[in-house]
């Protein structure tokens, strides 16, 4: 069994793609709307999900037809102290504040004070549909953006990430990286994307969520088997 979009092409602009995913926007899977908080405790949030050629290392996996080799995208690993979703791997971004300028000045603030990028190299591309994170009682907004220049990034509070690094799409979108996570759930169980990448690390919840979507919407995709399941 398979999911993705078949048949090969050759890379394009992965900008124009983002662009246009901006645009059209992404529909997410049913189960996180099935699992939704109540919302009159629900907070708000954003993450910055953040693409571009992030440094000069391309990506481990050979064959990724619909991706440029240097094409990145930037995640962090979460303190094991964390009170939610601790050690697992996010986008940087939290809470909206009331000075905040809605989801889009939120993701960047949080992500200059998680990783110290410098936010005058982002662009803005645009801000996808809500994602409810009924754990943490949070409706997260993903912004959706693109590093025309890089900055040197690094971890920068201890206590809420451990680390700051890349993630080449070309091996996220890899077959023999690609798996889900089986959640139990009240009624029965939820089968949601996993993304394994090199040294152990494993993507999965409310983070593979949101990257396999916007991998689906762009284009880049390739079939993979939804049976294989990866423990995070």
């Amino acid at each position: 069994m398979t999911a993705g979009a078949a048949g090969a092409r050759p890379p394009r602009d992965a900008r124009a793609d983002l662009e246009r995913v901006a645009r059209e926007g992404v529909t997410w899977p049913s189960a996180p709307s099935r699992l939704a908080p109540d919302g009159t405790t629900t907070r708000r949030s954003a993450v910055l999900v953040l693409f571009g050629a992030l440094d000069a290392v391309p990506a481990r996996s050979p064959g990724a037809p619909r991706v440029p080799a240097d094409l990145d995208v930037l995640l962090q690993r979460r303190s094991a102290t964390m009170s939610h979703h601790p050690g697992q791997v996010a986008f940087p971004g939290g809470g909206i504040d009331p000075g905040d300028d809605g989801p889009v000045g939120a993701a960047l603030r949080e992500a200059v004070e998680e990783t110290g990028l410098e936010p005058s190299g982002v662009d803005v591309l645009g801000t996808l549909a809500d994602v409810p994170l009924p754990v943490s009682d949070n409706l997260v907004t993903p912004v959706l953006a693109w590093w025309r220049t890089p900055s040197r990034v690094a971890a920068v509070d201890h206590r809420e990430a451990v680390d700051v690094f890349r993630a080449p799409v070309a091996d996220l979108v890899d077959p023999a990286r690609r798996g889900v996570v089986v959640h139990p759930v009240a009624r029965g169980r939820v089968r949601t994307p996993a993304f394994e990448l090199d040294g152990g690390v494993v993507v999965w919840g409310f983070t593979a969520l949101v990257l396999a979507g916007v991998l689906d919407a762009a284009g880049w995709s390739v079939p993979w088997d939804v049976s294989r399941t990866v423990t995070p």
